[in-house]
């Protein structure tokens, strides 16, 4: 396999402290993702070794075998702190059951730049993008193309992940401003494929009229239309990630639009971070990539597979 996951994680050779190495040595970065499921992280995973390889660094994977495993992830920090990475690019499976682990790194003085989902600690800098403004943005999306009105139901990610309770958030506002739209039901899909497929089974058992799907991520909007196609159903389906098969059917009118949350520019911005912090390097305390709805009239500037797309240069990402 891969990546690293917890059966290979005992097996890392043991690194060099410190904060930066001599200039003949490889500067170690380690990643941590939440699961080798999502092609979202694949994205990142991607990005991460592309920006490693052009400066001669090296990255070290860590992903749990069991998706979002809590456990495994803070197995994977002990190990980390046992072999002493240069620095660590950190997506945490949870944003409270991971605060402890983040305080070994921070006390064994690693540092860490923070990927995707916030938390308390300290950081180098944090990367990311504003969830709030993604789910309001692609839950304004679909009503408009609805005309404001119709019977909706709403697949959410993982309930612990603080990007899925900032997208139900922005959902929520926009829900208050288009009154005629009808929540039907709203249901958990853990930001994976096979649960969203088995709660848009549920929705279709339980209702006749389902307009529109409005999904917190595309994957998950991926299993809503395997269980619409199944239940001989059509409906309106919406997600989030903008991943190249929801990207696809875009391209022939499958899916509505999903929201660039661009988790291979992410991962791009996020280990430059770490080389530059390791440099001496100037790195402001956030960096936001913007929002933007992908749909019929741009969607083919993600139809390039993830491993043949270029990072983008840091004066690019960071204005």
């Amino acid at each position: 396999m891969r990546y690293l996951v917890a059966a290979l994680v005992a097996g890392s050779a043991v690194l060099a402290a410190g904060h930066a190495k001599a200039a003949e040595e490889k500067m170690t970065i380690a990643v941590f993702t939440k699961n080798l499921t999502n092609p979202a992280y694949e994205a990142f995973r991607i990005a991460a070794d592309q920006v490693a390889h052009a400066a001669g660094a090296r990255v070290v994977h860590y992903v749990p075998k069991q998706p979002d495993n809590v456990d495994e992830q803070k197995a994977m920090v002990e190990q980390a702190l046992k072999d002493r990475p240069d620095a660590v690019v950190f997506i945490p499976v949870d944003d409270v059951a991971m605060i402890d682990s983040v305080k070994k790194l921070n006390e064994a003085k690693i540092p860490i730049v923070l990927a995707s989902n916030p938390l308390p600690g300290s950081f180098v800098t944090f990367v990311g993008a504003d969830d709030f403004e993604i789910g309001y943005r692609e839950a304004r999306y679909l009503f408009e193309h609805l005309g404001g009105k119709g019977k909706i139901v709403v697949i959410e990610g993982t309930p612990a992940a603080p990007t899925n309770r900032e997208r139900v958030r922005g959902y929520k506002r926009a829900f208050a401003e288009y009154p005629d739209i009808e929540v039907l039901e709203s249901g958990v899909g853990n930001y994976q494929q096979p649960d969203a497929k088995r709660v848009m089974e549920k929705f279709l058992a339980g209702h006749t009229q389902i307009d529109a799907v409005l999904s917190a991520n595309d994957g998950m909007a991926l299993g809503a239309l395997e269980a619409l196609k199944e239940a001989n159903r059509t409906s309106i389906v919406i997600g989030i990630n903008g991943i190249l098969p929801a990207v696809k059917l875009i391209e022939t009118g499958a899916i509505l639009a999903s929201a660039d949350f661009n988790m291979f520019k992410i991962g791009c911005a996020a280990t430059r971070a770490a080389l530059r912090h390791l440099k001496g390097e100037p790195l402001p305390e956030k960096i936001m990539l913007p929002a933007e709805i992908i749909d019929k009239t741009n969607y083919k500037a993600w139809l390039v597979p993830v491993d043949q797309r270029s990072c983008p240069k840091w004066n690019e990402i960071v204005k």
